[in-house]
């Protein structure tokens, strides 16, 4: 949205803040509220369809969903589909199948890779045409241009990195005592890690025909592109080796609270259903002394090979099942509360769903 009013200002020649402020709000909002819309519609249908590569088509199609009515209709198309996306990932767990779940993150991760390839080269063609619209300007001044651009872009995320690092923490005793300050050499990692992609270009490709000096604006994004990803990219393990930059035990000590936690959730479960599927002693004093086994070291469980006739291993199925769905409400309930990283949450629900899948297998 500021992008398509700094362009509304740059071609009209004149700007009012009052009036931007209105539109900005008006558009924003817009899609905010289509793009809840659209994520609970999909919600609703994804809880009612079972086959997988539907469920999965929806989701590819949701972002264009989202977005296409909202451009139509003035609002922000972006904030649509974003507002939509986080709506439908923090009830993933809740909506979509195991199966569902890990044969959508393979498509997605190889729709992603196809898509940056196939946009940086069909971008990448438009170069040789651009460079030879400048052929008035000297290679010089345009290496020059591009070249101080790129180390504005730098050293503009170096200034805003520590600001931005350590100003909360020192602002806020809550945040400080729950999250303490981090190395200064994390901010430098984290500065030098702000490569530029497909989406600077994109927005630079998206300038009007009549913007002034547009091929000179594109062509500079092509300069700050190479110069972050080819120069910051491959100097950056570089940079983490000579800082000593290690992985923190942080995100361990996180996913072993977290996985202990699940643990205890799944034992309160069997214990409440106890009762109920009392014909399977055996098999619910194996689970028993197994989350408790987990639930005191914190470490991977494993699966038991269970045999017996068609009906017994269905509600063998169907037992496991409900403690693992302990264990995904406990997980998506510590992620609420901020007490693990979506990163972890993640890694726990792979985790069950694959064991879901090894169950059902």
């Amino acid at each position: 949205m500021a992008y398509r009013l700094a362009l509304a200002a740059a071609v009209s020649g004149s700007f009012s803040i009052g009036e931007a402020g209105f539109r900005f709000v008006t558009v924003a909002a817009g899609g905010v509220v289509l793009g809840l819309a659209v994520a609970s519609a999909v919600t609703w249908v994804r809880r009612r369809v079972t086959d997988t590569p539907i469920s999965i088509t929806v989701g590819l199609l949701t972002p264009y969903v989202a977005y296409l009515p909202a451009e139509q209709i003035g609002a922000s198309g972006v904030l649509a589909a974003v507002t939509a996306g986080l709506y439908l990932g923090r009830h993933v767990s809740r909506d979509l199948s195991s199966e569902t779940r890990i044969t959508g993150a393979a498509v997605w991760q190889m729709i992603v890779f196809v898509l940056n390839g196939l946009v940086f080269t069909l971008i990448g063609l438009q170069l040789p045409g651009i460079v030879q619209r400048l052929d008035g300007i000297p290679a010089g001044t345009l290496l020059g241009v591009g070249g101080l651009v790129s180390l504005t872009a730098i050293a503009t995320r170096f200034v805003w990195m520590f600001p931005a690092t350590y100003l909360p923490r020192f602002v806020s005793a809550s945040l400080r005592r729950r999250d303490p300050n981090p190395p200064w050499q994390w901010a430098v990692v984290l500065a030098w890690a702000g490569m530029r992609g497909a989406v600077s270009l994109a927005a630079a490709l998206a300038l009007p025909h009549d913007i002034p000096q547009r091929d000179l604006l594109i062509f500079v994004t092509f300069c700050v592109i190479a110069s972050t990803l080819v120069g910051q990219g491959l100097t950056l393990p570089l940079l983490i080796r000579r800082l000593g930059v290690v992985r923190s035990d942080d995100t361990g000590h996180e996913e072993a609270h977290a996985r202990a936690a699940t643990a205890e959730a799944a034992l309160a479960r069997l214990e409440d259903r106890r009762p109920e599927w009392a014909s399977h002693g055996a098999l619910l004093d194996a689970l028993q002394a197994r989350y408790a086994h987990q639930a005191t070291h914190a470490e991977a469980h494993r699966d038991g090979q269970l045999g017996g006739p068609e009906q017994e291993l269905l509600e063998h199925r169907q037992i496991r099942r409900a403690l693992l769905d302990a264990e995904r409400e406990s997980a998506a309930d510590l992620h609420a509360r901020a007490a693990i990283s979506d990163e972890v949450r993640r890694r726990i629900e792979r985790d069950l769903d694959l064991e879901e899948l090894r169950a059902e297998g």
